[in-house]
């Protein structure tokens, strides 16, 4: 057992301050994520900042018409919320693709974005990982990499991030918001998660002493038709192969706006730019979505043993924009 210090935080000031204040500190919401590693030894830190106390749990509907989601809703409270099932079907329906019935109701919004990869390597204090421990090298690599990243990765981490909801919130423009020592600020949701680059141990653009006070959800996509789909090993409880996050806006027969995340594909949930230009202004038929996909999955970098995934995205986003689009499901 490593003793560790545990502040309950009442305010988001108090918590913010307690964690600038202290250099190995970890803030404590359902726990789901953060407890097993340390169980692992994984995460050490030697104060838990606990977070769930604080008056962060209200889903608003803001005078722009935005959707204000506080960082510790639960992720069964948010993916059954009306506004959330009504204005934004692909949040709702990524978060029940998430996990079981028992760790929806504990894991919060906050958390499910500070969720840490399911690297075997990482998770494994007797195998060699630059995401845990910088310089050691990243034994994934010429190991055991199937679920492993194709898009963005680099030399040292190939690990992939694991949120269902944080690609659908890419998908959907949402903002994270912040608060820390330098006050507060905002970043796209698409842009919070970080590739790895030669620091994969850093997985987030989060600052130290900085606390996710809420998501907003922008007025922007709401309302429009969107989906989620995914695949994996098992029907459940289980961590993405593969998953999208489309949103489609059709007017006539020409694309109005397009918005594509990938999840499993990559270190951070993966905003399919390429595509969506490709689609903006064009017919919305099934040969245009194929390789709109296509001309953003030739990017791709697979290695030995996941090459498999190139398809399984391309296939399941054409799947999902198809039928978005108004095209039957296969019989």
């Amino acid at each position: 057992m490593k003793p560790f210090m545990y502040v309950r935080a009442h305010s988001v000031d108090e918590a913010a301050a307690a964690h600038a204040g202290r250099p190995t500190s970890r803030y404590l919401g359902g726990g789901t994520n953060l407890v097993d590693l340390m169980k692992l030894g994984v995460e050490s830190p030697r104060t838990l900042i606990d977070v769930s106390a604080l008056p962060l749990d209200a889903v608003e509907e803001l005078r722009d018409g935005s959707v204000r989601v506080g960082a510790t809703v639960r992720n069964s409270d948010l993916a059954a919320h009306p506004l959330v099932r009504e204005r934004y079907p692909v949040l709702s329906q990524a978060l029940l693709a998430g996990a079981s019935g028992q760790l929806r109701n504990m894991a919060t919004t906050g958390g499910n974005l500070l969720q840490r990869t399911r690297c075997p390597y990482f998770q494994d204090l007797g195998k060699p990982c630059n995401k845990r421990e910088p310089g050691t090298g990243c034994g994934a690599r010429d190991g055991v990499h199937r679920d492993h990243a194709v898009l963005g990765h680099s030399p040292h981490c190939i690990a992939t991030h694991p949120s269902d909801m944080a690609v659908a919130l890419a998908a959907l423009d949402a903002e994270v918001e912040l608060y820390g020592p330098g006050g507060r600020r905002t970043v796209p949701a698409a842009e919070f998660h970080r590739l790895p680059g030669d620091r994969p141990d850093l997985d987030t653009e989060i600052r130290h002493g900085e606390l996710i006070t809420g998501v907003v959800l922008p007025p922007e996509t709401a309302g429009l038709p969107s989906a989620y789909r995914k695949a994996r090993d098992r029907a459940s409880y289980a961590f993405a192969l593969a998953s999208v996050a489309v949103v489609l806006d059709v007017e006539g027969s020409v694309v109005r706006e397009v918005r594509i995340a990938f999840g499993g594909l990559a270190h951070r949930p993966w905003r399919a730019r390429r595509a969506e230009r490709a689609l903006v202004g064009g017919a919305p038929t099934d040969e245009a979505f194929r390789q709109a996909v296509e001309s953003e999955l030739d990017a791709a970098e697979p290695l030995r043993d996941n090459a498999f995934k190139v398809p399984l995205a391309r296939n399941l986003a054409c799947d999902v924009l198809g039928r978005l689009a108004g095209r039957p499901p296969a019989s």
